[in-house]
Formats: C-alpha cells, structure tokens, sequence
C-alpha cells in the first residue's frame, strides 16, 4: 500500500523499518522537528528521522498539521493509510480524513486502559502484571478511535519501563504488520472501545518521582520502575537529593522512613520495607546502597 508515516521517538522506529521491509511504499515520514538535547543543547534530529534518511526516505518536519500547505503536501502525497507511532501531535479532521482507507495508530497499551502520552510508563507504576499494543482507526478524541488488533505480554515485577519498551517495541511492529494485511484485505475488524473502562496515562514529569516512604514499599518499588530511566525516583537524605536507580521489597516493618537495622540500606515504609539497591548521590557516581552507608557520616532519623 501507498503510506505516510508519522512518528517521533525510538519506539516508532521498528514500526517504520518493518513497513519498509513488508514492501509498502512509503511516501513520505514526518516527524517533529530537530530539539536541543543534553547538557550542551546539540541539536538533534528524532530517531525516527534517522532512521528514515537510513531508509532514503523524503522527511518532513513541519511545526503543526493544522498548515494548510501541509495538509496540501498530504492530500497531494494520495495515500492509502496513515500510519501514526508516537508522534505527539494530535492530528486534525482535515489530516484525518485524507487517506482513502483511514489513518491507523499503534498504541502502547491494551486500550481503553492507559490513554494518552505515557502508556508503558503508567503500566509499570500501576503495578500491572500484563502490557501490550493495540492498532486502531484514528478518531478525534484521545486515543479513542475503533480498535483493530492488540497483542499483549506479562510484564516482570521487576522490569523497568525502559527494559519494557524495548520488549513492546517489536511487538508493535508486528501488530502493525498484521493490521495493514488485513486492512489491504479488507478484513480488518472495527470494534468500538468501551469509554467506560477508559484511564489516562499522562506526561511523566520530574516532581512525581521523590520517594514518599509512608506509601507502602511496593507501590514505591513499582514507582522506581516506572520512572527508569527517565526521569528517575529520588528521596533526600538531609539536603542532598539520591537518584535512586534500584530497589526491592523486605517483609520487614518500622516507623515509616526509618533506616531499620539489617543486611544493605533497608527504610521502613508504610507496609513492608524497600531496600535502595542502587542508587547516585548528587555530585557522585553510581553505586549500591550498601556502599554508600559505609560513607555516610551523619545519618538521619528520618528519610
């Protein structure tokens, strides 16, 4: 099939490079444009655009899709699918409307459930046992349009969100593939999502990731997970701010922020005790939590 591809970051890749593979013209990638990245502010281009010119793709990265001479270029293109991965733009009814068998979204979670920016990451700090993608038609609403295929897999109570992306990835491409075989057939499911068992996954931010230790340990374990590796849970010990990169669950019990008297740096939560497995210390490098114990001079009563 004639295709426009639309995506953004690392996990819109495989995506892109399996339609190339599965032999569909791809007319054209837009992507967003090139951002400052790192301590230095380099200009760098999205991974998706890489990618692309690998592929000796035409990129286009405009501003916004509501340009009219944007949606010009589109209409002109004539294809048969848009295929939208991680994109982050909303795409607007006169975008919607110009491919001929619709536009076509995959999306990293099992929907209804997990609607919006952060799928995979709400997954893991929720604490579920099972992830997945789901392909649908594109609607106007959030991630609300009719569902064509899902493929799912369970997810390792100590799995990172990180290590889970990279599992989701070629799953997503797989889904893809099989989505636009049917599409072309003609046989392609429409099954309505059900709005009532709708949740939103929103944008992750840093303010959401300080250990709160009165919560009870797994929920703060699950919190960790979902948070690496970006941005990263944090607590403080006095005023130096621990980016805390591994934990673990202990039956053992305290008053809640407590360091309790055992093997490794164990802190006593509101339900069982978590163990900082890993961690780095503003102004340092990592380490585990034993080793940074044996350094600290003064320690507090109270995390």
């Amino acid at each position: 099939m004639r295709l426009v591809f639309m995506g953004t970051p690392d996990f819109a890749v495989p995506c892109l490079r399996r339609l190339a593979e599965d032999g569909h013209e791809v007319l054209a990638v837009f992507t967003q444009p090139d951002k400052p990245q790192g301590r230095k502010f380099i200009i760098t281009p999205p991974p998706v655009k890489v990618a692309a010119q690998e592929l000796g793709l035409p990129v286009f990265q405009p501003k916004t899709l509501k340009d009219e001479a944007v949606q010009a270029q589109l209409r002109a293109l004539a294809p048969d699918v848009i295929v939208v991965v991680a994109y982050a733009k909303l795409l607007p009814k006169a975008v919607l409307d110009i491919p001929r068998l619709g536009c076509v979204n995959v999306h990293g979670s099992l929907l209804p459930k997990y609607r919006g920016a952060a799928p995979i990451q709400w997954t893991v700090i929720n604490g579920d046992e099972t992830a997945g993608v789901t392909t649908m038609y594109m609607a106007e609403g959030l991630d609300s349009g009719d569902m064509i295929e899902t493929m799912q897999l369970k997810v390792d109570p100590d799995e990172t969100s990180g290590q889970l992306f990279e599992r989701l990835m070629p799953l997503g491409a797989q889904c893809l593939s099989d989505t636009l075989k049917k599409i072309a057939a003609g046989t392609a499911p429409r099954v309505p999502q059900d709005g009532t068992q709708a949740t939103l996954a929103p944008k992750i931010d840093k303010t959401m990731g300080r250990l709160d230790f009165t919560r009870p340990a797994r929920q703060l374990h699950n919190l960790v997970r979902g948070l690496s590796p970006w941005p990263s849970a944090f607590m403080m010990c006095g005023q130096r701010k621990l980016k805390v990169l591994k934990t673990a669950v202990r039956s053992e019990s305290g008053p809640a922020g407590t360091l309790l008297d055992t093997d490794g740096f164990v802190i006593a939560c509101g339900q069982d005790a978590l163990e900082i497995v890993e961690l780095v210390p503003e102004g340092k490098g990592r380490m585990t939590g034993a080793q940074f114990l044996q350094g600290l001079r003064d320690r507090p009563e109270r995390f």
